[in-house]
């Protein structure tokens, strides 16, 4: 293996860009080419890629001249370039414009014919339906419907709401008061008042209003996994989520993760995949609803997800399973995540606080106990005095956002 046999190009620069980045750095030593709108917080003051900012880069008319050119500068003999989105958006546009890079890039990614089955949460749903896979109660609402949809529920509130698709361009960059990633609601009014802000917005997608399942954060499930060229499953890791976060505009993402290991919601998940002829990075959040012992799938996102180094706590390594294919053309079994590790993107002060599971709270401080806990945004090897500071504030910071907005899901 010679550093100069790849280069990976990092789409985004938020939490996910950063792990991507470290990944590349603890396993390779080398440096990708991280290209980005700006620096968020995240990346800012590292030294471990090369920059390329790109004034409008997330926008469809612009990202595929701007990657294209990109690829063509850095094209050389034996040399593969693996391109590795951290948002839905940048996923969805390689997706949509794959064609359009001439073959430049070594990695593959679903068929936009797919990602129009996947990338939404309703058309999910009916994927789910087809092949077997557990969901909650929706309903779907168009926009002219969102004030009278409550009218086709078939079960009570509590309730739990979202856009279709709450990472999509056109729900980050709209605007209105109140607005969160996720919604829950003990009644009507509380819901009426929400759409009638939602609805002197520029948002004009759908709603999906659901059941809520009993259940909090540690009640939640993610899988991610990596399928190969040809839609063969080559690495999954499970994870459970300890806690999630409270601020509106992340609320529902995940905080703490520790990997877990279940061999049939593995086979269950490796099944579907293949069956859909799923191609590169997924990440499917899921939760185990106790009163029927089966997991209730939420959504797909084709692209790691931004707590993904749960998967690097658990000892495997989703980027090398991507590289060890596209480059070197190694071909292996599916590997699963068998070991117990946790990843955290908040203080141990804020675990100590907010999880409140005996069992859950003693397992979490044995882990810290034996050193097998990471976190994203500190690496050892990637500390200077200016980054120090940037971060510490920002990891910081969620303590403050626990005090101010945190709520028992059990009683939202």
């Amino acid at each position: 293996m010679k550093p100069t046999d790849f280069l990976p190009i990092i789409l985004g620069s938020d939490e996910n860009a950063y792990g991507n980045v470290r990944l590349i750095h603890e396993t390779y030593g080398i440096k990708p080419l991280l290209l980005c709108t700006r620096l968020l917080i995240p990346t800012m003051h590292s030294s471990l890629f090369d920059l390329v900012q790109i004034d409008r880069f997330d926008q469809e008319d612009v990202f595929p001249g701007a990657l294209s050119a990109i690829l063509r500068k850095h094209a050389a003999p034996n040399r593969k370039l693996v391109v590795i989105p951290c948002s839905d958006y940048y996923a969805g546009m390689l997706s949509r414009h794959y064609d359009a890079f001439d073959g430049l890039i070594a990695n593959r990614f679903i068929s936009d014919t797919l990602l129009q089955t996947l990338d939404t949460k309703d058309k999910f749903y009916e994927l789910c339906e087809k092949f077997g896979l557990d969901y909650p109660k929706t309903v779907v609402c168009e926009p002219n419907e969102r004030e009278d949809a409550l009218n086709r529920m078939d079960f009570q509130f509590p309730i739990v709401v979202k856009p279709e698709n709450s990472n999509a361009y056109e729900y980050l960059y709209c605007h209105f008061e109140g607005k969160k990633k996720v919604f829950f609601f003990n009644n009507r009014e509380e819901y009426l008042t929400m759409v009638r802000n939602m609805n002197t917005s520029d948002y004009k997608g759908k709603l999906i209003i659901q059941e809520f399942i009993p259940g909090g954060d540690s009640a939640m499930r993610v899988i991610n996994s990596y399928s190969d060229d040809n839609g063969r499953v080559k690495m999954m890791c499970l994870g459970q989520p300890v806690l999630e976060e409270y601020a509106p505009k992340t609320l529902g993402n995940y905080a703490a993760i520790i990997s877990r290991s279940d061999m049939a919601i593995y086979e269950k998940i490796k099944t579907f995949l293949e069956n859909i002829g799923y191609v590169g990075f997924s990440n499917i959040d899921m939760k185990f609803d106790s009163r029927t012992g089966k997991y209730m799938m939420f959504e797909i996102n084709p692209r790691l997800g931004r707590s993904s180094l749960f998967v690097r706590a658990a000892g495997l390594n989703m980027l090398q399973a991507l590289i060890d294919q596209v480059v070197y053309g190694k071909e292996s079994d599916c590997v699963y995540g068998r070991a117990t590790a946790m990843w955290t993107n908040v203080p141990k002060k804020v675990l100590n606080r907010y999880v409140t599971d005996p069992a859950l709270s003693s397992e979490i401080n044995g882990l810290y106990r034996e050193k097998k806990v990471i976190r994203s945004l500190w690496y050892s090897k990637d500390l200077n005095a200016k980054r120090i500071l940037s971060v510490s504030r920002y990891f910081y910071g969620h303590v403050r956002n626990y005090q101010r907005y945190y709520f028992d899901k059990g009683q939202a």
